[in-house]
């Protein structure tokens, strides 16, 4: 396999969230906390079967499993006024980057309860907010019922946008070495056709 194109491929998935958590101090729970919302936290990812690591009091990463996406990574941290989720969705583009930003302006019109956002490296992510007074079991699994959704669903677009150099070299390596592109089935149209990827 071509590890440099293979690798960058690859790498617009990797989760960035335990080289540092530090992009998301402004959530993270500093002295007292509310412990009624760690505890509903707790009691539905435990109901949902969810592992899940308590790295502090009130700050929880866990990953919930996507089909585009294959993991999606997690975090939620309780504040002094709110519960906030942070899932990572795609490593900063290679390329395209305007175009990138406009599909995910435009994209969070439509989202509810949720927007996607960038962080200082690039890195996209979905986030949200939750008032503590409205954190009950229903409403914490309608929220991350969203953030599934919305990061398995924007996955491959974002991929298509922002790495389309680098499936293409991926996809004909591939080809003329006889390997599997099974992992790249989703983009087999264009590819084959030779044309630029298609956004809605």
């Amino acid at each position: 396999m071509s590890d440099a194109v293979s690798d960058a491929v690859n790498d617009a998935a990797t989760d960035p969230m335990s080289d540092s958590d530090s992009r998301w101090e402004g959530d993270a729970p500093r002295g007292a906390f509310d412990e009624r919302a760690a505890a509903v936290v707790r009691t539905h990812l435990t109901e949902l079967e969810i592992a899940y690591e308590e790295e502090s009091p009130g700050s929880f990463s866990f990953a919930l499993p996507g089909e585009r996406k294959l993991q999606i990574p997690l975090r939620i941290d309780i504040g002094p006024h709110a519960l906030g989720i942070h899932a990572f969705v795609c490593r900063n583009p290679d390329e395209n980057h305007e175009r990138v930003y406009r599909w995910l302006l435009e994209r969070n019109l439509r989202l509810f309860a949720v927007a996607f956002a960038v962080d200082a490296s690039g890195d996209i992510y979905l986030d949200a907010r939750l008032p503590l007074t409205a954190v009950t079991p229903g409403d914490l699994d309608a929220l991350l019922g969203s953030v599934l959704t919305y990061a398995d669903e924007s996955f491959n677009t974002l991929l298509e946008l922002g790495f389309a150099s680098a499936i293409r070299k991926e996809w004909e390596w591939r080809t003329s070495k006889g390997e599997s592109t099974a992992n790249l089935e989703a983009f087999r149209g264009w590819l084959e056709s030779g044309d630029e990827p298609k956004i809605d």
